[in-house]
Order: C-alpha cells, then sequence, then structure tokens
C-alpha cells in the first residue's frame, strides 16, 4: 500500500476508532446497571448511531452551505429544525417498536436533548478543521510564493553575470588580447555550471568554490597583475560536505571587481573565507574609486539579490554586515551552514 493510498485511509480509520471507543466506554460502564427510563431495549445504542449521522450532516453539509457570510442567518434556524425533526423521528420509531410508551418528563429530555452534543461537537470539529485547512492554505500559499520569488531571484543572477562577462569579454576583444579565446573557454565552463547545474535546491560547497574560483582565474586573464588579489582559505575536514544556495557568494567578488577596478591607484581585492563548526564566513574588501561606480539603473542587483534570497533562505541564520569608509568597501557574511 503506497502514501497516497495510507493517507486517503488514515482518516476514516481515525474516527472509526473514536465512535467506537466513545460508544463502547459508556456500555462497559453500565453493563449490569439496572435503572428504569421506560424507553425501549437499545435506544441509546441506536439513537446514538443516528446522532452520529446528525454529526456528520452539520459537519459536511449545514455547516458549509450555510454558516457563510451570505445565509449565516439561516444556520441556527436549520439547527432547531434538525432537532425537532430528530424529537419527532424518535418519537415515531420508539413507538413503532413499544406501542405502550409513554412519554415522561424524564425520558422526553432523553430523546429531546440526545441529539445537543453531537450536534455542538460537530460545529467544534467543523471549527477546528476549517482553521487547520485554512492555515495549511495559507503556508501553501506561502511556500508557493517564495518559491516563485526565490525562482525570480534566481532567474536574475544569470543575466547579471552574463552582461558583466561579456563586457569583460568585449574588453579583451578590444585589447585584440591572446587572452580572449582562453577566457571564453572558462566562460563556456561557468556558463554551464550556471544553466545546468544550479537547478537544485542547494549545492555542495566544494563545487560552489570551485566555480568561484574560476570566476576569479577569469578576470585574473582581464587584468593580469593589474590588481593586487589576495585569497584565503581555511576549511575544515567536513567542508565539503556542507551545502549552499548556489552563486551566493559570486556577487560579492563581482562587485569588488566591478568598482575596485579602474580610477583606481594601486587596486587591491581581498577575499577571506572560513568553513568550521561555527559555519561560514565570507569576507571580500576593496578599494575603489567613488567616480568608478556605475550610473546604470542595474548597478548593485547583484548584492539585493544576495539580502533577497538570504531573507528568504536563511532566516535567523545569517549576518550580513557591509562597511564603507569612503576609500575601502568591504561586505561580510557569516553563514549557519547545512553539513
Amino acid at each position: 500500500m503506497n502514501t497516497l493510498q495510507r493517507n486517503r485511509y488514515f482518516t476514516p480509520a481515525i474516527h472509526i476508532l473514536i465512535w467506537g471507543l466513545l460508544l463502547a466506554v459508556p456500555a462497559i460502564l453500565t453493563s449490569g446497571v439496572s435503572f428504569k427510563t421506560g424507553l425501549p431495549a437499545h435506544f441509546f445504542l441506536f439513537s446514538n448511531f443516528y446522532h452520529i449521522g446528525l454529526f456528520y450532516f452539520n459537519a459536511y453539509y449545514l455547516y458549509p452551505k450555510l454558516l457563510n457570510r451570505k445565509f449565516w442567518w439561516l444556520y441556527f434556524p436549520a439547527i432547531a429544525a434538525v432537532i425537532a425533526i430528530s424529537w419527532f423521528l424518535k418519537l415515531f420509531f420508539i413507538r413503532l417498536a413499544d406501542p405502550g410508551f409513554v412519554c415522561n418528563e424524564f425520558n422526553c429530555r432523553i430523546i429531546f436533548f440526545g441529539a445537543l452534543p453531537f450536534l455542538v461537537a460537530s460545529f467544534i470539529f467543523r471549527l477546528v478543521v476549517n482553521r487547520i485547512q485554512n492555515e495549511k492554505m495559507k503556508k501553501e500559499a506561502e511556500a508557493e510564493r517564495l518559491a516563485s520569488e526565490l525562482k525570480f531571484l534566481r532567474s536574475q543572477v544569470s543575466p547579471h553575470f552574463l552582461f558583466n562577462m561579456m563586457a569583460n569579454m568585449v574588453a579583451l576583444a578590444r585589447q585584440k588580447s591572446d587572452l580572449l579565446e582562453p577566457a571564453l573557454i572558462k566562460l563556456s565552463g561557468l556558463l554551464r555550471y550556471m544553466l545546468y547545474e544550479t537547478d537544485s535546491e542547494k549545492f555542495t560547497l566544494s563545487r560552489e568554490l570551485e566555480y568561484l574560483e574560476s570566476y576569479i582565474e577569469l578576470q585574473q586573464l582581464r587584468f593580469g597583475e593589474g590588481v593586487e588579489l589576495q585569497l584565503q582559505k581555511e576549511l575544515d575536514e567536513k567542508a565539503g560536505e556542507c551545502s549552499i544556495e548556489p552563486m551566493l557568494l559570486l556577487p560579492f567578488v563581482e562587485n569588488a571587481f566591478k568598482h575596485g577596478i579602474g580610477l583606481v591607484q594601486n587596486p587591491f581585492i581581498k577575499i577571506i573565507l572560513r568553513v568550521g563548526d561555527a559555519g561560514l564566513f565570507f569576507s571580500v574588501s576593496n578599494n575603489y574609486s567613488r567616480d568608478n561606480f556605475s550610473k546604470d539603473k542595474n548597478s548593485g542587483i547583484g548584492l539585493l539579490n544576495v539580502r533577497n534570497r538570504l531573507k528568504l533562505l536563511y532566516p535567523g541564520k545569517y549576518a550580513l554586515d557591509v562597511r564603507d569608509n569612503g576609500e575601502i568597501y568591504t561586505a561580510e557574511l557569516n553563514l549557519d551552514l547545512s553539513c
């Protein structure tokens, strides 16, 4: 039996078990105890089966159909009518079973009020079920919204990265550099990773680092010795088992190369990556000139994208600190990874 079939039969089985216990316990407790109600034998057993029917009639028909904004006022007269009809039906069948039945004050109360606890329980049951269903729908809607938003954010990364890299290729082409061909080969590998390998929700940190280092190498092909680059890595033995959102670290390095090169004397970029029991620490620092900031309306989309993805995927599990003293720009990320 598969999971779907088990789920289908689970709820009815629970209902049967609960009703069985509710019917069995009073029967066991009153077994051998004699008290006279004037009602026919087995009245309580058969009337309780009838009341169970009322329970589901109210829970799955009257409540959903009437207790809404349009017809809510009809619900309470309908309940009163159900109680009245139940009274006459019970009397009818009792007199069929016992033509000499006499309805006194005691047994009339039992006949009349017997349905009330079941209807009240049905009302509460429906309230609880509706609340659970509404919460489930809200969670599903929120999950779908977050998934759509994350998909949109991921879709932004590829064009943004591609635009920046095409600018690099154009620069190499204008220089008629011999490095253009190896740069294009390395770029094709990065694009393959970006387009075909990052569809999963999380990616191994080791693979992500390979991608990040390839990107740095690609930038070094263009700038050569024109920029002082420092890359420090401290990874523990479990680092390769950690998972991370694809292309989460790249925008920090992209931002440093974009704004830290050009119109800057002695440009430098310092990258620090540490992965240990405390999680991931990633820091990127670069000096810059304010004259080098792009006025393109898409400028800054990379880091904004990262902030939004962090909020969606790592709520309460990250700290992002960005500092700018007018000459040096530093972005530091502390992240609790799944290892």
